[in-house]
């Protein structure tokens, strides 16, 4: 009989653990379906941030302007 309740107890512990693995499953679908909808919605009219970006390849085409060149 004693045996039989530290299989249940080994059962619960089991179930605990595949519930917050569930639960957390769960929330890495949700946020990875947020960041995929927000992908899309950016990918159609270029990124969000695009006024901050430096194209490199625009300041070689001056000569003396690089200093590594």
């Amino acid at each position: 009989m004693n045996d039989k309740r530290q299989i249940t107890d080994t059962d619960e512990e089991l179930i605990d653990t595949l519930l917050a693995i569930s639960v957390v499953s769960k929330r890495l679908a949700r946020n990875l379906s947020i960041l995929a909808a927000q992908s899309k919605s950016t990918e159609g009219g270029g990124k969000s941030d695009e006024q901050n970006e430096r194209d490199v390849r625009d300041h070689q085409r001056i000569k003396g302007y690089c200093i590594f060149c």
